[in-house]
């Protein structure tokens, strides 16, 4: 409370104190650091339609997945899940520093590779715990 009654604006973001220019757009314009990732997959998809669905897809995902039906999960353990949530929150990672780069050569395909590897840790994962559940039981 003391900082913010002090000094409000030490915490604010530099460049919402610079001079607008409304004839030029900034360069720089990107989302907060929580929807870094999320930019990142709307800007792998050169359809305009295709990336909307994609970011839409990308968000929903996360919400949607808990309240899937696992009934039939009655083991916990699966080893190689491991592996790939480390490699999920890895991916997740680099898609947010990839979303707060420049659009560019690299980064738009390193962003389209991270994209595809985000859509598919859902798929393979599904696959893994039926393949499990199916020799377990």
């Amino acid at each position: 409370i003391i900082l913010t009654i002090y000094n409000p604006y030490y915490l604010g973001d530099p460049d919402n104190f610079t001079p607008a220019n409304p004839m030029v757009t900034p360069t720089h314009i990107k989302p907060e650091w929580y929807f870094l990732f999320a930019y990142a997959i709307l800007r792998a998809i050169p359809n305009k339609l295709g990336g909307v669905l994609a970011l839409v897809m990308s968000i929903a995902i996360l919400y949607i997945l808990p309240f899937i039906n696992k009934l039939n999960m009655n083991n916990n353990f699966y080893p190689f899940t491991k592996f790939l949530f480390w490699n999920f929150i890895l991916t997740v990672m680099l898609l947010t520093w990839i979303g707060g780069c420049p659009v560019e050569y690299p980064y738009i395909l390193i962003g389209q590779l991270l994209t595809i590897l985000y859509f598919s840790y859902f798929i393979i994962n599904f696959i893994i715990i039926t393949y499990y559940n199916m020799t377990l039981f």
